[in-house]
């Protein structure tokens, strides 16, 4: 069974920074797309940045772009999120998930593997 765990949740104030780590279980570059989902409190988890694994294309949220920075460490078989000038509306919970066949970057439906969810909370 394929076990992603992430780390690197915490608090922080806006403009702050953190970075999130999820340590997948196996190769990562068995997976077609990795990425980071997050939900914030009475609302619909949404799609937040994926890698395309194998190409390293990258897709990102509006709502994150020019602020949040996916990569991976593909010897540690470790996805990576560094969030800078964090705002309040970034507060949630951040889950690292892997799909081995999706054909599109956000459809959660075809994630296999999610893991338990990193907290991340921004004051103002």
């Amino acid at each position: 069974q394929v076990q992603l765990v992430e780390s690197g949740g915490g608090s922080v104030q806006t403009g702050g920074s953190l970075r999130l780590s999820c340590a997948a279980s196996r190769d990562i570059l068995r997976f077609k797309y990795m990425g980071w989902f997050r939900q914030a409190p009475g609302k619909e988890r949404e799609g937040v940045v994926v890698i395309y694994t194998l190409g390293g294309s990258t897709y990102y949220a509006d709502s994150v772009k020019g602020r949040f920075t996916i990569s991976r460490d593909n010897a540690k078989n470790t996805l990576y999120l560094q969030m800078n000038s964090l705002k309040p509306e970034d507060t949630a919970m951040y889950y690292c998930a892997a799909s081995t066949y999706s054909t599109q970057a956000f459809k959660e439906s075809d994630y296999d593997y999610w893991g338990q969810g990193a907290q991340v909370t921004v004051s103002s």
